[in-house]
Formats: C-alpha cells, sequence, structure tokens
C-alpha cells in the first residue's frame, strides 16, 4: 500500500506531482498526466500545494471534480490518444485528497495539440523540438513490441465477435463507456491496436491488437512461436496429468487458463467481513493477466503455467528492469505492454498495475499458507502455494509413519489428562478433613482403591501435595492423608 504521508514529504519529481485544486481542476493536471504518459508515468496527487502542504479537496466537490477530470481524459481533444485513467479517493492525516495513478504509455500523447515531456519537477512543450520529439518516438517503438504495425492487416483479419465481446464486457462495468458509441475502427484507434507510423505514414493493425483480437491464422503468421502451455503434474512427474496447449488470441487465452485453475485447483471457504470470496480466483485472476499482459513477445520463449504437488509455477519471457525476488513493500511496476495491459483493465480482466499484485499477496498466504514469490530476470516467474490434500502412493509410507505417531502422542496426552483429572479430585477430597485411602476412593465413587487412583496416591504424596497423618507408621490402619501447603496451591491453580 503506499504511505502517501512519506511520498508527499520527499516532494515533487520526475514521478510526482503536486495540485491544490481544491475545488476545480487546474488547466495545467492535463499536461502533467500527457508528460507523465509520455516519460515513464507517475503519481498526481490533488489537494496538496507545491511546497507539499496538504490542503485537501472541498469534500462536497470531490465527486464532481472526479467527473470532470474522467471526463476530459476521455475526451481526444483535450489527451490524444485517449488514456482510460481512474482518480482515487485517499487519506492522509485525516483529510482528503486525490489520487491520479498514470502508467508509462507505449504512445506518445498530445494534450490540446501540444508534445508533453517531464523532466525532474516539470513539464515541458516538446512539441517543436524536432529532435526531442524523434526521440521520444524512437524509445516508444524500441521499448514496446506491442507498438508494432502491420500496415497490411485490418478488420478483416479480426475477430468481429471478440470486438463486439470486449465492448459489451467494458460496458458491463461502465455504463457511459466511450466504447459504446464507436464503431469498430474507432475502438481500435482510441485502445491504440489500431496506428499510424510517424515515419513511413503507413498505418495498420499492431501486434497488440493482433495478439488481442486477431483470427488465429493471423496471429500464428505474425508470431508463429505464440503459445501459453498450462500443465497439471502432481502424479506423472515424467510427463502430464492434463495439458492445455493455448494458441489462440489473449482474449480466449485468458479464459482457458482461469477455467484450467478452477478445474484443478481447490477453493477453500474465505469470508472477507460478512462476505464469502473466492480467493482463488483472486489470487490467479493476476496470474492469469500476469502471464500474458507482461510477457515480451519478440522472445521465442513459450510461456508455461504448471500446477505442481502445493504449488502452482508460471513462466514467461520478460524484458527485465532487475534481477531476483521482487519485494512488495519496495516494488515500483512497470508495464511490459501498456497497451495490452490498458485494455485487459478495460473489460475487467485486470487491476491497475500494482494492485493486482498487491491482491495476490494479500490473499496467498491464507490460501497455501506461505507468501507468493515473483522472481524478475530474463524469465519471470511466480510462485503460488495452494492447499494440496492428495495422497500420493510414495507419500503412503511417511503418512503411515505420521499417523503412528500421531496416535502414540495422543494416547500419552489422553492418559496425562486422565491422571491430571483425578489428582485434582483426590485433592479436592482432602480439602476439608484427612482421608484414609478407603475413604478417598469413597468420596470419589469408587467401591475400593484401584486403577488410576492406587497410583495417584503415592506420585502425590512423593511430589509433596498430600502428606501421612501418622508419618512414622505408614502401614498404619489409622493412616490418613492430607492435604499440604503445597497441594493448596496446586489444586487453587488446577481450579482456576
Amino acid at each position: 500500500m503506499t504511505d502517501f504521508s512519506t511520498l508527499i514529504k520527499q516532494g515533487e519529481g520526475i514521478s510526482v506531482e503536486f495540485k491544490e485544486c481544491r475545488r476545480a481542476l487546474n488547466r495545467d493536471i492535463f499536461e502533467t498526466v500527457c508528460a507523465f504518459l509520455n516519460r515513464h508515468g507517475g503519481t498526481l496527487l490533488l489537494g496538496v500545494s507545491d511546497a507539499g502542504e496538504v490542503t485537501g479537496v472541498d469534500p462536497d466537490r470531490a465527486e464532481q471534480l472526479k467527473k470532470d477530470f474522467v471526463t476530459a481524459i476521455n475526451n481526444p481533444q483535450k489527451l490524444y490518444p485517449p488514456a482510460y485513467l481512474s482518480i482515487d479517493e485517499v487519506e492522509v492525516t485525516g483529510t482528503t485528497i486525490l489520487r491520479i495513478y498514470v502508467p508509462e504509455s507505449s504512445q506518445v500523447h498530445r494534450c490540446n495539440g501540444r508534445i508533453f515531456d517531464r523532466n525532474e519537477d516539470g513539464d515541458f512543450d516538446v512539441t517543436d523540438h524536432t529532435r526531442q520529439v524523434a526521440d521520444l518516438y524512437h524509445r516508444k517503438q524500441a521499448t514496446y513490441s506491442e507498438n508494432k504495425i502491420y500496415p497490411y492487416a485490418g478488420l478483416v483479419d479480426l475477430r468481429t465477435d471478440l470486438i463486439a465481446k470486449c465492448r459489451r464486457l467494458a460496458g458491463v462495468w461502465r455504463e457511459d463507456h466511450p466504447w459504446a458509441d464507436m464503431d469498430d475502427l474507432q475502438l481500435l484507434k482510441s485502445a491504440q491496436l489500431y496506428q499510424t507510423d510517424p515515419e513511413t505514414g503507413k498505418s495498420g493493425v499492431t501486434l497488440a491488437g493482433i495478439l488481442l483480437l486477431g483470427k488465429d491464422s493471423v496471429i500464428l503468421s505474425a508470431v508463429p512461436h505464440h503459445r501459453t502451455d498450462l500443465i497439471l503434474r502432481k502424479v506423472n512427474l515424467d510427463r502430464y496429468d492434463d495439458r492445455d496447449l493455448v494458441t489462440t488470441n489473449l482474449i480466449e487465452s485468458y479464459e482457458r487458463i482461469i477455467a484450467f485453475i478452477q478445474k484443478h485447483l481447490p477453493d477453500p471457504f474465505y469470508l472477507e467481513g460478512m462476505d464469502r470470496i473466492s480467493i482463488r480466483d483472486a489470487i490467479f485472476r493476476e496470474v492469469a493477466s500476469n502471464v500474458l499482459i507482461h510477457r515480451e513477445y519478440r522472445n521465442a520463449f513459450p510461456a508455461k503455467l504448471i500446477i505442481e504437488r502445493g504449488q502452482v509455477r508460471t513462466e514467461n519471457s520478460n524484458k527485465p528492469h532487475g534481477f531476483g525476488t521482487l519485494n512488495p513493500a519496495t516494488f515500483t511496476p512497470f508495464p511490459k505492454n501498456p497497451v495490452i495491459a490498458a485494455f485487459f483493465r478495460e473489460i475487467h480482466r485486470a487491476d491497475e498495475l500494482g494492485s493486482g499484485m498487491r491482491n495476490m499477496m494479500k490473499y496467498g498466504k491464507a490460501y497455501g499458507g506461505e507468501d507468493p514469490e515473483m522472481v524478475e530476470g530474463d524469465v519471470f516467474r511466480i510462485i503460488v502455494k495452494y492447499p494440496d490434500s492428495a495422497v500420493y502412493e510414495e507419500d503412503s509410507a511417511v503418512i503411515a509413519q505420521v499417523e503412528a505417531q500421531v496416535e502414540a502422542q495422543v494416547e500419552a496426552q489422553v492418559e496425562a489428562q486422565v491422571e491430571a483429572q483425578v489428582s485434582r479430585r483426590i485433592l479436592s477430597a482432602c480439602t476439608e478433613n484427612p482421608l484414609s485411602s478407603a475413604e478417598i476412593a469413597a468420596a470419589l465413587g469408587h467401591k475400593q482403591l484401584s486403577g488410576n487412583l492406587r497410583r495417584a496416591l503415592p506420585e502425590l504424596r512423593k511430589a509433596g501435595f498430600l502428606e501421612y497423618t501418622i508419618p512414622d507408621k505408614p502401614n498404619s490402619r489409622l493412616q490418613k492423608y492430607r492435604l499440604t501447603d503445597t497441594g493448596k496451591h496446586l489444586l487453587k491453580s488446577m481450579q482456576e
């Protein structure tokens, strides 16, 4: 979770900007959004002064400010290409501020027809600086393979039924979604899946568009190595118990990954507050989207999701921004395919960058008993533990041994509890007056001294909890047992 107080204390920088916006949006907010999109992304906090003072937004105006922002950011006359960003309310020192997270885009954006870039804590208009604009386009195209344009690919190469399906999915989560009033080509352009190469002037569907919505034959032609291998390997460790080789578009690939998970993994009962939620689906929704969204598609390494005994392991090719196990507390998310990621967010198949990982960490330990692991490298790996109650043949001997040990431990614990109960009753019987062994047996409802009762009396006397009334004549027929001070303390402790 972001510590906004710490973020504010650090001040403005290349990825952080403050705006006061008490009752209305500042006009330069959208220039900052444009600059963040064009550079490395960033966080925009509304209700904070340039000096870092938390002034807050007017609570009565918060909802209207959010509506104004969403309306403007989806207007291609204001920002082009449009960016579908969210704006959230957060509390800092008891004051409401608005937070906008802007991921890095794989496109070059314009605000009011002008190109802005970010430098230190400022937004700079670079529209008329030809070299800087050229460098910006070159960096975007060199970094993100999803932007590769296929000039001879058009709507005929895409599945119109998938486009319609995605339009419906986006409308389910947001009734006024702008895709609802767009035709297919307008939707592709809005989602940055149909672009124009600024150097050649040629237009066409991008690699992202082909992967998301393309016909299988077109996907095979553009990315012949594209596949996601789903494997169940729990009994037959040399090969597999079940397998699904997925080579279709990313929308249906996601659905097949989720179906494979639901087929082979348990979904234990889990309450969050008063509501039951599926922590399995919450965890593997993020895993499935990560395998598809954050893959380097120029690399022929096949993506894998392998269900093993007690854990699920994924592997996919990656363009790393570091190496080693990621720490959720310090991890800074970096978008690998921003266009694909944004499309998945619009149809509610993925969360905002970073929040999905937090959900996976939040529920992972409750699901499998250990925190999930994410390892960054040329191959990105995720390991998630899950509750596996299956018994495998080679484990039977170990299980039999464990059961025998458990049975012996239970028997010993039961015997100890019985002895403790008998001891407490004997001490209680001797509280008022000394009693003979026969009188103790009668007080405990026995006809004679035997079994646990016979064993307990000498043990209590040896331990100093009982004493003879005639210590010099232990075998006297008048011998009785009396509670000692130590015995009184023990009895009181046992009763408490």
